[in-house]
Parts: structure tokens; C-alpha cells; sequence
């Protein structure tokens, strides 16, 4: 095995992420072709400063039409549905996340078998007059934000089988449902679905390649696998044999790294000065971010406001190949303002012009990505 440097490796990850090193706009192709690239991208529904996806999409792409991702659902671009958490993935491959799709809902059970009539009811609405919200359902649930009216759970549960897909967003969130096969191409749903083997084989050599540089561990936890490093080992040892992925040792005498094979391990120090999402696919592997970046990657959206050490959303500020700071922001948007509360350097970084004009670059862009008029500190 070839042997680098904890620093070789950070270098490697950064590279893999294709952050844009300045501002720009970026175009729905490009949208598209950055999620292919990421293999899935995070959604998640908080907005004290920006949708995740918009935020790692931005950082990217930089700032892109807001309906672009919703456009692309609707084309049968790409779809929604679990990866690392629910996220958007590139259409063509929806064949590897068929055996996960079931009726059985992750926390909500066999909705379908258990309330058929109901499941044909909205099957049949979907059919005649979709695509539909679940607002456009009769009902309405029992109060408190999970209980939803039945039709809404029944649009997830038909979702997470699979017969239903979300083919665009009203209003940047509303989910907009239809039927699969009237969204998504007609050879990507006859495609065979593939064994088990074949399976994680692909979605270990899709998370390597989108990630640069990962441990085995990283790659489970890349797709949420059950089962962790030991059921990913024996397909890991299959690509490096075909010679798609190459292991190689770390000079801090922790676990093997994977990276795609011939790899170039001595990378130039990045240009990046970015603020990521809390949920950037490169923050994935906490333990991965400690060992390689130093950084105990921390949110604290979920905590009571008094247990709070940075703030409700800290976004990490990656400079150069390190992340150096934390920033607690706010958007603003009746006045037009990005907010920063408080940037907490990490550790060891001191404070200086060049730190300074880097941070206000990366505002800046962020800015243009949630399409506010200025940033006020």
C-alpha cells in the first residue's frame, strides 16, 4: 500500500467535493451534474439560514435558480429517497435503492397493507388528477408536527414503496407527488434490479469516488448501511482486486483509507474559503472529520438553547484545507440580510486580514446562494 499524510488526505477530500474556489452562478445542468457527482445530496427542512441542499449545492455550483432542483424532479432527473438521510440522487440510479423500497414505512409500519381502501384512494386521486400535495387531501392530523392527517401518511408510505415519486416542490418545500412510472424514464424503471453483491459494490464505488477518500466505515455510513465496515469489507476487497479502488495507509496508523485507484496523493493546497452546510456531505464521517480535519463536527439545532456552545445553525468555514472556524448565522429575509451573530475560530487559528477577507468572501457568496441584498455584523 501507498502511505500519505493526514494532510495529503484532507487535501484529497476537499478536491473530491468540488467546491468553487469564487463566486459564480451556476446552471440547472450543472445542478444536475453536481448531485451525479456527490452521488446524494442532503435535504433537510430547516431555514434559519438557507435550506441544507441549497447551501451544499451553492457552495458548489454557486448561486442557481431556486426552482431548479424542483425542475429537475419533475423531469425525472433525479429523486428523492433515503441515502445517508432523505436526499436527492441521480435518477439513473434508482435501480440500486429498489430492494429498499418497501410498504413497510421506517417508522410508521405497513401503512399500506394495514389501511388498503385509504392507499387505494390516494393511488387512484394521484392517477386522475396528480401531481398532487397533501393539501389537496381531505383531513387533518391530531396536532404536534409528526401527526400528520392520513392521507399525508399515506403519500409517504406509498413514497417509500416506491410506487409514488416527489416530482417537484410548491413553494421551495411542499412536496408534490405522481406516479413513478409518469416521472421517472421509462428504461431507468425496466432496468433490472441488481443482487445484492452487485448492489454494494456500486454504492461503495459511488461513495469512494464522491468522497475522495473514505474508510470503510465512512462508506456504510456514507448510505446508512446496516452492518457497518464488516458487511462493506468483501466488496471493498473486490474493487481493489478489479482495480476500480485502491487502500492506502495513513501515517497516524489508523484504519486504511480508500480512494479511487491512481489517485493523485499529492495535491496542491486548495483555494477554498467556504461556509458548509451543517449537513455537507463531507461532514458525514464525524470521526473521519476528527481525525483528518481536527474538527469535532457538532449540531446543535436539536439542543435546548442554554446547551448551546456556538449557536442554533453553525455553519463550519472551510479555508484552504482546513476548517478554521464556526459561524452562527441568520437570515433575515424581510430585510434582505445575512446575519452573523458570532464566528468562532477553532483552536489554534488566530485571527488576521487574510483570515478576515477569506470569511467575508464566503459570506458574500453565501449570500448570493439565499439571493439576499447584503451582510450585516
Amino acid at each position: 500500500m501507498r502511505t500519505v499524510s493526514v494532510i495529503a488526505l484532507r487535501r484529497l477530500a476537499i478536491a473530491a467535493q468540488g467546491y468553487a474556489p469564487r463566486a459564480r452562478r451556476g446552471t440547472g445542468r450543472e445542478v444536475e451534474e453536481t448531485i451525479r457527482a456527490l452521488s446524494c445530496v442532503q435535504l433537510d427542512s430547516i431555514t434559519a439560514v438557507e435550506r441544507s441542499h441549497r447551501i451544499a449545492l451553492g457552495s458548489r455550483v454557486g448561486a442557481y435558480p431556486r426552482e431548479t432542483v424542483s425542475r429537475l424532479l419533475s423531469k425525472g432527473r433525479v429523486f428523492e429517497y433515503w441515502a445517508h438521510e432523505a436526499c436527492l440522487i441521480p435518477v439513473d440510479d434508482w435501480p440500486l435503492f429498489r430492494a429498499a423500497m418497501s410498504q413497510h414505512h421506517p417508522w410508521r409500519g405497513d401503512v399500506i397493507g394495514e389501511h388498503p381502501a385509504l392507499a387505494e384512494e390516494v393511488r387512484a386521486a394521484v392517477r386522475e388528477r396528480g401531481p398532487l400535495a397533501s393539501r389537496d387531501f381531505d383531513g387533518q392530523g391530531g396536532g404536534g408536527m409528526w401527526n400528520w392527517k392520513p392521507a399525508k401518511i399515506m403519500l409517504e408510505a406509498l413514497w417509500n414503496s416506491g410506487e409514488v415519486v416527489i416530482a417537484g416542490r410548491v413553494g421551495g418545500f411542499q412536496r408534490l407527488y405522481d406516479l413513478a412510472e409518469r416521472v421517472v424514464p421509462h428504461e431507468v424503471l425496466a432496468a433490472p434490479e441488481p443482487d445484492e453483491a452487485t448492489r454494494l459494490r456500486e454504492l461503495t464505488l459511488r461513495a469512494v469516488r464522491a468522497r475522495g477518500v473514505l474508510t470503510e466505515s465512512g462508506v456504510a455510513e456514507h448510505w446508512r448501511l446496516r452492518g457497518g465496515a464488516a458487511r462493506i469489507r468483501p466488496h471493498v476487497d473486490a474493487l481493489v482486486r478489479e482495480g476500480a479502488v485502491e487502500r492506502i495507509g495513513v501515517e497516524d496508523g489508523g484504519a486504511p483509507a480508500l480512494v479511487p485507484a491512481g489517485a493523485d496523493l499529492d495535491l496542491p493546497r486548495p483555494a477554498a474559503a467556504v461556509l458548509l452546510s451543517p449537513f455537507d456531505n463531507l461532514l458525514w464521517d464525524r470521526p473521519f472529520a476528527r481525525r483528518v480535519f481536527g474538527f469535532d463536527h457538532v449540531i446543535e439545532v436539536y439542543k435546548p438553547a442554554r446547551e448551546r456552545q456556538y449557536g442554533y445553525y453553525v455553519l463550519p468555514f472551510l479555508w484552504r484545507d482546513r476548517i478554521v472556524g464556526r459561524a452562527d448565522l441568520k437570515s433575515e429575509r424581510r430585510e434582505g440580510a445575512l446575519v452573523v451573530k458570532a464566528l468562532h475560530l477553532e483552536p489554534g487559528v488566530r485571527r488576521s486580514g487574510v483570515l478576515d477577507d477569506a470569511f467575508d468572501r464566503a459570506l458574500d457568496r453565501l449570500r448570493r446562494t439565499i439571493g439576499l441584498e447584503r451582510v450585516v455584523r
